[in-house]
């Protein structure tokens, strides 16, 4: 293999920046935001997507989502914890 050298390293970096995918968020259809801003607490199986298998939220550079739902859903996570719907921490 050969040494890594700037021209090289300068190649990888390129390719991985193209392979990697452009996030979207998933709350927002057509780019415009819609008013008032809510992620529903119930909606379980949405909820889980966003939180990793620690319990902990997935921030919004990993899951593509506007800050300004990222907020709502940081709320959503928070309500289902505190009603019993999702758990704190992951089972053991």
């Amino acid at each position: 293999m050969a040494a890594p050298n700037k021209a090289n390293l300068k190649k990888l970096r390129k390719k991985r920046a193209r392979l990697k995918k452009k996030l979207k968020c998933r709350f927002t259809g057509n780019g415009e935001i819609p008013r008032p801003v809510y992620v529903d607490y119930k909606d379980i199986k949405l909820l889980k997507q966003l939180v990793d298998r620690e319990g902990r939220i997935l921030p919004k550079r990993r899951t593509g989502t506007s800050a300004l739902y990222q907020r709502a859903v940081r709320e959503a996570v928070l309500r289902a914890r505190f009603i019993g719907l999702m758990p704190y921490v992951a089972e053991e």
